[in-house]
């Protein structure tokens, strides 16, 4: 197995497949006439009149949990001290990647992972099948944040309703997760707040905000789209079980193979994913931008090291151009183990 194969399918070892209970549709949900979860329907509310939250769901795909920084524009918002660790994470090629590990992700479980949510008056629960036996409770019985919490891997967090929208407080994180997995840190003075608003049966917004002046010189905000995820369930996964690859880990990136600026060039552009094409993780967005700045060619916000004039590796994945007889970029290819995500190139 080469470098870029071991180290992808280091990245994406602890994520579990998509697990179903065939033939068991979800009780007491909307349904259309022909038997289909209604996802358009009202939203749910409990017996006090507040928006239900209660049930499975599953964040569109998104490319946060690879990197909270999507625009190069937004790279200076980490203090230099912060950025320094970030770097020195790429150069370790991630070896440390608390969820390679088999350790939580931290603020970063909301991302990617389904998760159900257990609603009542005074207690939010939230469940999470990434990793199983990890839950985040939050209160919503007036309690403050603890002023001097003993750090944990999920943090304390209280709740509060503002109208429909629950808004969630969260503090007493410890540093040993990062806030994605290109490997941005904080600190523990992190605050997170994040925004549930369920805007019909199927369907929720979702947003995150983090605070840490020890890290960011801003805030730095977010917001998915969350789907209901009817007619399944949440399957046991443990990711020791099966954790046969460490060995393998390797301490740091390529160097890479030097090119001229004017072949880096013609790389620089926005891809779109192509539909029917297969998605092989729920860490590859649908929008790539290539970008040159410097002499170095960067995805989204992930520097690309040249393997050849075609062949780059990025954090976590492969990426290959395609040229047509004249030259020109068509498409971009995203490999890892699982497979292949196809952008096309757009004008």
């Amino acid at each position: 197995m080469d470098r870029i194969a071991i180290a992808a399918a280091l990245w994406l070892l602890p994520v579990p497949l998509c697990a179903q209970w065939l033939n068991l549709p979800t009780p007491g949900i909307p349904r259309t006439p022909n038997g289909k979860p209604n996802l358009t329907a009202p939203a749910p509310r409990t017996s006090d009149g507040k928006p239900d939250l209660s049930g499975m769901w599953q964040p569109e795909v998104n490319a946060y949990r690879l990197d909270v920084i999507q625009d190069l524009k937004d790279e200076g918002i980490f203090r230099p001290e912060a950025e320094a660790v970030f770097q020195k994470r790429v150069a370790d090629f991630h070896r440390a990647d608390p969820v390679t590990n088999c350790l939580p992700g931290g603020p970063s479980e909301m991302f990617n992972a389904t998760y159900r949510i257990i609603q009542s008056p005074t207690v939010v629960a939230v469940l999470y099948e990434g990793g199983m036996g990890r839950y985040r409770q939050i209160y919503l019985d007036g309690r403050k944040l603890p002023k001097d919490p003993n750090p944990t891997w999920l943090g304390y967090s209280v709740g509060h309703w503002e109208g429909d929208t629950l808004v969630v407080e969260s503090a007493g994180f410890n540093d040993r997760t990062w806030l994605d997995r290109a490997g941005h840190p904080h600190s523990e003075s992190l605050r997170v707040t994040e925004r549930f608003r369920r805007a019909d049966f199927g369907h929720m917004q979702f947003q995150i905000t983090y605070d840490d002046p020890e890290t960011l010189t801003k805030p730095l905000s977010f917001s998915l789209a969350v789907n209901y995820a009817a007619d399944t369930d949440m399957l046991e996964n443990v990711c020791n079980e099966s954790d046969r690859n460490k060995v393998h880990m390797v301490a740091a990136a390529n160097t890479g193979v030097p090119l001229s600026p004017a072949v880096l060039a013609k790389y620089a552009g926005r891809y779109e994913f192509r539909e029917g094409s297969r998605i092989v993780s729920g860490f590859i967005g649908m929008k790539q931008n290539v970008t040159l700045i410097d002499g170095r060619l960067y995805l989204n916000a992930l520097p690309l090291t040249p393997q050849s004039e075609t062949t780059f590796e990025s954090t976590g994945a492969a990426a290959e151009f395609f040229l047509d007889a004249n030259g020109k970029v068509t498409h971009l290819v995203l490999g890892q183990t699982e497979g292949e995500a196809i952008y096309d190139r757009k004008p």
